[in-house]
């Protein structure tokens, strides 16, 4: 019956419901545009408050890491909804810790529970898709991640208006049950396709001349690749998270611009962040993955460079710009280059 539902599915309308998930969670990213309203409520200072952003990106890598199995083990709709039930309810809970004006329950609630939900909902859909598109993975896997990085793109002047009308509390509500709908909507529809010849042994990857083979996840931790390619992804990340953790309040400081404009500034950079990955992505099916990554560092060490040196506004931006396009295609490409690496097993 399940190969069945499988076979019937749109790869497209998985691919749809992948970005659903992903330009949820990814809202994740316009985090700067609540630090000072959170600030202000709470009473707490810049660093208290970003103490939460912090959490709730450990938690994003720990239960992406240790709920992989999950997702293989039950699918990835029930890994969707569970993604749905514990980041709405870190949304949820951040209102009421606002309401209480609670720290612990601020980091509860948007760092632990709402981080859970995060990671488990960013892995659903990539390893789904992964096996939907065995020919085009970078492609493939560009077009979920590009959600989560075009989330900040809607979610900041969305966070900045209803602030504005609604207030900081109602903000938490209304967006906690609107990302539920979606997420659930989209989760439902998420399934792996029927098992076929191609599918069991991975694929073949574009411009490969070798099979792949198909690793455990256990088998690929013993090797020295799986290692560099963990590292060079650190890199890559903390390169750009930095960057997106503060833009809004650095804008609003250094350059002197609106709550408005500064959180306008964090949607273009979730624009940036989208289309970076997409692109890349694309780009790492024809350059290669192991190339794409090269371009990453030198782009990344040029921009950085200049970075220190620039006061002009413009430049500034453009700057921050190119950084996080090639954050967010490091992110895009790295489940591709694993695929290459280990097959999809």
């Amino acid at each position: 019956m399940k190969e069945l539902e499988s076979i019937m599915k749109n790869r497209w309308l998985i691919a749809l419901s992948a970005v659903g998930i992903h330009i949820c969670i990814g809202s994740v990213y316009a985090w700067s545009v609540l630090t000072q309203p959170l600030m202000q409520e709470l009473g707490a200072g810049f660093r208290e408050i970003q103490w939460t952003f912090s959490l709730a990106i450990l938690f994003l890598g720990l239960s992406a890491a240790f709920l992989g199995g999950y997702v293989e083990k039950y699918g990835p709709r029930k890994a969707g909804l569970f993604s749905a039930v514990f980041f709405c309810t870190g949304l949820a809970g951040t209102g009421i810790a606002v309401l209480l004006k609670s720290l612990p329950l601020l980091y509860l609630f948007y760092g632990v529970i709402g981080g859970i939900g995060l990671g488990t909902g960013y892995i659903a859909p990539v390893s789904t898709l992964v096996k939907w598109f065995p020919e085009r993975r970078g492609f493939a896997t560009g077009i979920a991640i590009m959600g989560f990085g075009f989330a900040s793109l809607l979610a900041a002047p969305l966070y900045q208006l209803l602030m504005q009308k609604h207030g900081l509390i109602a903000t938490f509500e209304y967006l906690s049950l609107f990302y539920l709908l979606v997420m659930v909507a989209s989760a439902l529809y998420l399934a792996p396709p029927a098992a076929t010849p191609q599918a069991a042994s991975g694929g073949n990857v574009a411009g490969s001349k070798q099979p792949i083979t198909g690793f455990t996840a256990r088998e690929a931790l013993k090797t020295w690749q799986f290692y560099t390619l963990w590292w060079m992804l650190f890199i890559n990340i903390t390169c750009g998270i930095g960057l997106l953790s503060v833009v809004s309040p650095m804008a609003q400081e250094s350059l002197h611009l609106s709550p408005l404009a500064a959180a306008t500034m964090v949607g273009i950079i979730g624009l940036i962040n989208g289309a970076g990955r997409i692109f890349w992505a694309s780009v790492s099916d024809f350059l290669g993955r192991a190339n794409t990554y090269i371009a990453f560092f030198l782009i990344q060490s040029f921009a950085f460079f200049w970075l220190t040196k620039t006061s002009d506004a413009i430049l500034f931006q453009l700057l921050v710009y190119l950084i996080i396009s090639c954050y967010g295609g490091g992110f895009a490409t790295v489940p591709a280059f694993l695929s290459d690496l280990f097959g999809t097993r």
